[in-house]
Parts: structure tokens; C-alpha cells; sequence
């Protein structure tokens, strides 16, 4: 059974796009930090019409989640104190064998970078999982692919 609190993903950069994206469902994010610690943050996200705030402590492969929705006034009054640490992306959502992976290809000053992320229940899952073809180099823990560093630098 997934524990709530805890995120495990694995991360890809993306070798080549798969063919038909366009078909799959999709959505616009707009994200920031409020707060970013060396193990520890605190996120802003509006991903199509949902607001959400979401603290995630500790590295790489599994990490404590915690998240609440806001209402888009709540959104507006803390999006201003993100300037500085924000990011746009589109996100696709590919459904693999039983999983979904999300297909992250961002803008702005991230132009041309695509990232692939796969969530798992459990770490058996976490460690049986075969990526397709089409993913690339796996940089799951790679500070430099973390979503903290891309709205920051």
C-alpha cells in the first residue's frame, strides 16, 4: 500500500519524443517556491485550474510529500513571494504499462529541456520498472534536473 506521505519517482531525460504526444492528455503549470531549504522546500503550483501548496523534504528516489489545496485567491496572495524561484512547463500524461508517465517539457528560461517522470507505490515497483525505449538517460537525485534548481537558476 503507497504510504501518502511518500513520493518515490524516477527521472528521465527524454531521448526522443513518442510519437502521437499531442493525443495524450495534458496540462499547463505555473510553479514556485516559497521557501528552499537543502532538504527541504515549499511549492507553489497551479496546474490547469488546481492550486495547491506542497512542502517536500529529503533527496532523490523517495521523498516526504505533503499537500492542500488552495482556492485561486489563497494562490494569488502567496504567488507574489515566489518571484525569483518560478517555473512554466507542459505536462503530458502517458499512460505505461499499469503507470503514468509525466512528460514535463518546459519554457521560458528551461526552453528545450524535456524531463519524464514516473511515480511508483512501492520500491518494488520503483525497482522492476523497465523505462521504454524512448526515455533517455535516467537523472533521478541529479540536483541539476530538480525542479528547485530550474526555477531558481
Amino acid at each position: 500500500m503507497k504510504n501518502p506521505h511518500l513520493e518515490i519517482e524516477r527521472k528521465f531525460l527524454i531521448g526522443r519524443l513518442p510519437r502521437n504526444l499531442e493525443r495524450y492528455p495534458r496540462s499547463e503549470i505555473t510553479q514556485g517556491y516559497l521557501a528552499l531549504g537543502r532538504r527541504a522546500h515549499v511549492r507553489l503550483r497551479k496546474n490547469g485550474r488546481v492550486c495547491t501548496l506542497t512542502f517536500k523534504r529529503g533527496p532523490g528516489r523517495a521523498r516526504e510529500e505533503r499537500e492542500i489545496h488552495l482556492n485561486p485567491a489563497q494562490f494569488a496572495i502567496l504567488w507574489p513571494a515566489t518571484e525569483g524561484a518560478r517555473l512554466t512547463k507542459t505536462r503530458y500524461y502517458l499512460p505505461y504499462r499499469g503507470l503514468t508517465i509525466e512528460i514535463d517539457i518546459y519554457h521560458g528560461s528551461n526552453e528545450g529541456l524535456m524531463v519524464a517522470e514516473v511515480e511508483f507505490a512501492d520500491s518494488q515497483t520503483y525497482h522492476s520498472f523497465r523505462p521504454p525505449a524512448w526515455l533517455g538517460q535516467e537523472v533521478t537525485g541529479a540536483s541539476g534536473y530538480s525542479n528547485v534548481r530550474l526555477a531558481r537558476d
